[in-house]
């Protein structure tokens, strides 16, 4: 049998340029992690299933660990690592700080990419709304309502500068 053929792969990463060569069934979440040591992303359940791996894909949110990084090519990707402006804290990662809003601190990276891309979308108007619709990212330790503080009060415009 024939050796599987490395496909080339353009991708925007935090606003500099990538060209990768990988196998076709590498994950975004791999390829992110493995070929260019974008470690933020965590693998969790590496199922879709836990929200560690979400990041941020041309302005929405998704799990990295179940998209093909083959089916980016060409894709604006912002990760954890991109989140902030050089030493400035975006206003989410400062209003965790301020509410405590880990404790192991493993799920927030795909937390707050997946807050920022949620508040993107516009639709979440309540903390219920914020609850629903943050639910597919999981906190093992408990620091839920922390999480859901630091959201609202952004959303309030409290952490903004």
């Amino acid at each position: 049998m024939a050796a599987p053929e490395l496909r080339s792969i353009n991708l925007n990463i935090n606003k500099e340029q990538h060209v990768l060569q990988v196998l076709p069934w590498v994950s975004l979440l791999d390829a992110l992690r493995d070929h260019l040591q974008l470690t933020g992303t965590k693998k969790g359940c590496d199922h879709g299933q836990c929200g560690a791996c979400t990041i941020l894909c041309d302005g929405k949110r998704i799990v990295s660990c179940l998209t093909l990084a083959v089916m980016k090519d060409g894709a604006s990707i912002t990760t954890i690592e991109g989140i902030a402006d050089g030493e400035q804290l975006h206003p989410l990662q400062k209003a965790f700080i301020e509410h405590d809003a880990f404790q192991c601190g493993y799920c927030t990276p795909g937390q707050i990419c997946s807050a920022i891309g949620m508040i993107q979308e516009g639709k979440a108007k309540t903390r219920a709304e914020v609850k629903e619709l943050m639910s597919g990212n999981l906190c093992r330790c408990g620091a839920n309502i922390g999480i859901i503080d630091a959201i609202m009060e952004v959303m309030e415009g409290g952490s903004n500068e």
